[in-house]
């Protein structure tokens, strides 16, 4: 298709490659039209032709200044010594045959054998007293004990002064109703903890030197064979030593981690309940 040889300066048409029966002419606007053979403006044959200007070269500068600046790099950061220390101390490590020299060479490990295994204690014992039952920390009830004919709890005792030795006994009775009307009356003021009257027990006196406060209890080397029931009555339990007291939580199903107030307060409450399984504290 013929283009058009009057186009103004600077500019170069780009007409679509059409081929239609008519003639070319260039308008004053610089647009090209395209007129029917018969010589009359048809709107349907009218195409208005884009055109492009053509950047002329920059006055007064050479064509490379009139490029585009070419993009900066940010400049490289060279490695700094400590990281080439690191690097190579990693690469060293990597290797099989590398040792520090910091940490040498210990011996393999062996597992100690184990020893031989303590064996079970069974919780049935034989009966260190008549008023005991066959298993550990644990008496009679007060009905079983009356109607057996045992009303009278006795226990040795030794001075503290002199190492005289006696023999006490306790009315099975009236000192445990002593003991039970205390505890009920005075559970809410306890806050389960045993109070200063049987942490601090008093003890009876001493008729050899006449020292007042001294006749305490024998306690057994063996606990299976502690006189629970005899120092509940006199209420010297607070003489006992924290593990024996333990001893007798763990064999009463009580928890028996905690202060000794703790431990004594239960140690009470379940002797009481053995005695008479009817009470409500």
């Amino acid at each position: 298709m013929p283009t058009s040889s009057s186009s103004p300066a600077g500019l170069l048409p780009f007409v679509s490659c059409v081929s239609l029966p008519s003639t070319e002419e260039t308008g004053g606007d610089g647009k090209l039209k395209l007129k029917s053979l018969d010589g009359a403006d048809d709107p349907i044959c009218v195409l208005t032709v884009a055109l492009a200007e053509c950047s002329s070269p920059c006055p007064g500068r050479s064509s490379s200044s009139c490029l585009a600046p070419a993009p900066q790099h940010a400049p490289t950061q060279q490695p700094s010594s400590f990281s080439y220390g690191v690097n190579s101390l990693y690469h060293a490590a990597a290797r099989p045959d590398f040792v520090h020299a910091y940490s040498p060479a210990k011996p393999a490990r062996r597992n100690p054998s184990p020893g031989p295994k303590r064996p079970e204690k069974g919780n049935v014992i034989k009966p260190p007293f008549a008023w005991a039952t066959d298993r550990r920390a644990t008496v009679h009830t007060l009905h079983h004990l009356v109607s057996g004919g045992i009303t009278e709890i006795h226990g040795e005792s030794q001075c503290k002064r002199c190492e005289a030795r006696r023999l006490i006994r306790y009315d099975l009775v009236k000192k445990f109703a002593a003991v039970a009307g205390f505890f009920c009356a005075n559970q809410h003021l306890m806050h389960d903890r045993a109070p200063s009257k049987w942490m601090h027990p008093t003890f009876p006196d001493c008729e050899a030197c006449g020292q007042r406060n001294c006749m305490r209890p024998i306690l057994a080397e063996k606990k299976r064979e502690m006189n629970w029931l005899f120092m509940l009555l006199g209420q010297t339990l607070g003489y006992c030593t924290h593990r024996q007291l333990k001893y007798f939580c763990k064999y009463n199903g009580n928890h028996r981690t905690g202060a000794k107030n703790r431990l004594l307060y239960l140690t009470y409450r379940s002797l009481c309940k053995q005695l008479d399984p009817s009470l409500r504290f």
